[in-house]
């Protein structure tokens, strides 16, 4: 099968489409939008991610032979729905948040305007890339805000599905990592990489000396050496004996990091590796980062807790139509009313509103048309397709310097560990 993406999805929006094929509102315009209506609980913010992911697969987007000749054989839809499938293109309009910016509770992260039948097909498309990439981000986003200046390196390709793992590691970059054991995602996406060896290549030499030093003449005095396979101290000593006081670093995978950390920087000062660097591991969260912050460590690697969203796995994000046609071709609000699942009818249009001094005070949402600007607001939404024409592709870098920007505007209380309400209120300006 070749690389189309349209197959990504669930039946519904097909037994949707052609159910509205069959009625003659397919066509109406339309107005879908992807927001949370809550953040995961305690969270103060979240953070866009997969935007250029969405992008790429809006462009393979297409109903191509092979995907035309399964839906005929399963029968998911009937002869007429297949050849319209056949021609799709999405032609409307997407606009979006900016991939790394932050969002809130109703936040409209993305806008697609089109026909209903061009429009309804993107939902799944769009919930599961955003929904898995944004929940990455976000809990990305609160450790390296608790790492500080020290760097962090994302490690948990072993810990989720195989294509997930580049997803997160991309994601974890517009948060702040620093780097990924990912290879794939320094393929596909420039990440940088890192990566040194394992328990199991100590466990294969006759001795931790032999290990060491294989690993150095291969790697360079640079290299970081695994010193908790079996006594720290030992190792320590070893390894410096081995690669002298240059050498790059020592990993920590085990034990109470935040004493054992202090313990192996006072040794490795008394044998005049002052320069050498702390890594630690094991199972970290942002919890556990924070708390190693008064800890000489100089590098955190986190896998499992990253890859799964710090317990929260999915941003909880929705696709909803908000506006559509009416049937003299005026534009009319539509909304949910359902208990709990509630949405907001119209068009949103997007502010951060900021005090003089550039700290964000609230998300404005107008409804219908632009909020005002008290000169001091940051526009949201910047347009991704015209036309049916991508027009959003940005580097990666982008989205990175974006997040960091946007998480330096937000007050001091966004970057609490604590567990809050979320950083900004969300308004409404209702068209008068």
């Amino acid at each position: 099968m070749s690389g189309t993406t349209a197959l990504l999805t669930d039946q519904y929006e097909l037994t949707m489409l052609q159910a509205a094929l069959a009625r003659g509102t397919g066509q109406r315009r339309s107005v879908f939008e992807v927001f949370a209506r809550r953040l995961p609980e305690g969270r103060r913010y979240g953070v866009v991610a997969g935007t250029g992911r969405l992008l790429q697969a809006i462009e393979s987007f297409r109903f191509d032979d092979d995907v035309l000749a399964f839906l005929r054989e399963t029968d998911v839809v009937d002869d007429a729905t297949v050849e319209w499938l056949s021609e799709y293109r999405f032609t409307g309009d997407i606009w979006g948040y900016g991939e790394g910016d932050a969002y809130f509770p109703y936040s409209p992260l993305l806008v697609v305007e089109g026909t209903f039948a061009e429009a309804v097909l993107l939902e799944t498309l769009a919930l599961s890339i955003l929904n898995f990439d944004s929940a990455v981000a976000s809990a990305a986003s609160r450790m390296t805000g608790a790492a500080g200046e020290r760097p962090c390196i994302e490690m948990g390709s072993r810990r989720t599905h195989e294509h997930a793992a580049v997803a997160a590691a991309r994601a974890a970059y517009i948060a702040g990592f620093e780097s990924t054991s990912n290879l794939e995602a320094g393929r596909q996406y420039g990440v940088p990489t890192r990566g040194t060896s394992a328990h199991s290549f100590t466990l294969l030499h006759d001795s931790e000396h032999d290990a060491f030093t294989a690993q150095v003449d291969s790697l360079g005095k640079k290299t970081t050496l695994l010193v908790d396979t079996y006594d720290v101290a030992e190792a320590v000593k070893t390894g410096i004996r081995i690669a002298g006081p240059d050498l790059g670093a020592v990993r920590l995978d085990s034990g109470d990091l935040v004493s054992l950390a202090s313990e192996v920087r006072a040794q490795l000062d008394a044998l005049g590796a002052t320069a050498t660097r702390i890594v630690v591991t094991s199972d970290l969260d942002e919890h556990a980062i924070a708390a190693l912050a008064s800890a000489p460590v100089d590098v955190y690697g986190v896998g499992t807790s990253l890859v799964t969203g710090a317990g929260a796995p999915t941003a909880g994000l929705v696709y909803k139509l908000v506006a559509r046609e009416s049937d003299d071709g005026d534009m009319i609000s539509v909304e949910k009313s359902s208990p709990g699942k509630s949405s907001r009818g119209g068009r949103k249009y997007a502010m951060r509103r900021r005090d003089p001094r550039g700290i964000a005070r609230a998300e404005v949402l107008g409804v219908g048309h632009e909020p005002a600007d008290d000169g001091d607001d940051r526009p949201l939404l910047r347009p991704l397709v015209r036309s049916g024409e991508i027009v959003g592709h940005e580097p990666l870098d982008a989205a990175r310097r974006r997040h960091a920007a946007a998480r330096a505007e937000l007050p001091p209380t966004a970057l609490q560990m604590s567990r809050g309400e979320p950083a900004i209120p969300t308004l409404y300006e209702e068209s008068s």
